[in-house]
């Protein structure tokens, strides 16, 4: 069997920036199994397959190189730079059904692709000695939702920690977030879940969801701009709206080939 696998970088404005997403179109849907196993030989932190079911509506899911995952950010800005550029989609709204529910997608008039999201608000608890353990620091403040969330004072103490994976993938969520304000931009973020097998993210649509509430709430503003200090980094715009959050960035093709399996 050939199919097709597009490589596109998320969150970015050029190649070798942003985080890298295979996406895979489908007619139907493959064995979970040789799905997982794809997602495993790309080796990137995603890959997204998806089958259309209707007019402007797909069923959309994404695989780890370890696991499925509820919700991802990045690869679905993939999948709908894909459908909007290269596989003639041509409506102002994609609707994506997903284990998170319906996710409308559009392609906004300077080209950013712009993600409909749920917000994860994150509830203030103590931080778990594995996670000081894990981030070799004590955040400033902690909550969790889905993910961990850990607060520092400055951008310089997100970008000089060195995590300890191990520690990490021992907590109960399946990644942790580190952030603190920006310098050149409201906050900035990084993202790790070796629990799924992906240490570090490069960019983390899907941590904006926790992110986002969170500094609406602290800054008073509703319209954000956000980098990720990951070696390759990333930037989003992101707006909180009631119990959804939007958060757009650009996105750019690096391959286009088949995979035979």
């Amino acid at each position: 069997m050939k199919l097709p696998l597009y490589w596109i970088d998320a969150f970015a404005s050029q190649v070798f920036t942003g985080n890298p997403a295979a996406v895979v179109p489908l007619d139907t849907w493959l064995p979970d199994g040789l799905m997982q196993r794809i997602a495993f030989e790309n080796g990137l932190a995603e890959t997204a397959f998806f089958v259309p079911v209707g007019a402007g509506r797909y069923h959309l899911r994404w695989f780890t190189p370890g696991a499925e995952v509820d919700l991802c950010g990045h690869a679905t800005v993939a999948t709908a730079f894909t459908l909007f550029t290269a596989l003639g989609f041509s409506g102002p709204v994609i609707t994506f059904d997903s284990r998170s529910g319906p996710l409308p997608v559009r392609r906004l008039p300077d080209g950013k692709i712009e993600l409909d999201f749920p917000a994860r608000p994150a509830l203030p608890v103590p931080p778990p000695a594995a996670l000081v353990q894990g981030l070799g620091a004590t955040p400033a403040y902690y909550a969790q939702a889905q993910a961990n969330l850990a607060v520092f004072n400055t951008a310089a103490e997100v970008r000089a920690l060195r995590p300890d994976f191990g520690a990490l993938a021992t907590l109960e969520q399946y990644g942790t977030i580190v952030t603190a304000p920006g310098e050149d931009c409201d906050f900035v973020s990084r993202f790790f879940a070796p629990r799924v097998g992906v240490p570090e993210d490069p960019v983390t649509g899907s941590a904006h969801c926790v992110l986002t509430p969170y500094w609406a709430a602290r800054l008073g503003k509703t319209k954000l701009h956000a980098r990720q200090l990951s070696a390759r980094g990333g930037e989003l715009w992101c707006e909180q709206a009631g119990d959804r959050v939007k958060i757009a960035g650009h996105a750019v093709l690096y391959l286009k080939g088949e995979i035979a399996v």
